[in-house]
């Protein structure tokens, strides 16, 4: 998130790009709260929906420089949904 907010995007674009980079972290943290593991998949989900959201961005942007970062924190975000552990 803190590496998102230094791109450089104009108007609805940054706001867009804030608030998805930040629902990321949000979503990822309220899921690792949640009792169930369909709960934390939910919330897992839903931030990896807003990982796409944000590189979609960066694309459009032609911004390449979070791309490798990006697809390694999807990766994670992608085996944690499938497998949010607990009970």
């Amino acid at each position: 998130y803190k590496e998102c907010k230094k791109v450089k995007l104009n108007g609805a674009m940054k706001n867009q790009f804030e608030r998805a980079s930040l629902s990321i972290v949000l979503n990822l943290s309220e899921g690792s709260g949640k009792p169930t593991r369909k709960d934390r998949a939910r919330f897992y989900f839903i931030a990896y929906g807003s990982l796409r959201e944000t590189r979609t961005l960066l694309d459009l942007n032609g911004n390449m420089e979070l791309n490798t970062k990006a697809d390694k924190l999807g990766a994670y975000i992608w085996k944690l949904a499938h497998n949010p552990g607990g009970t």
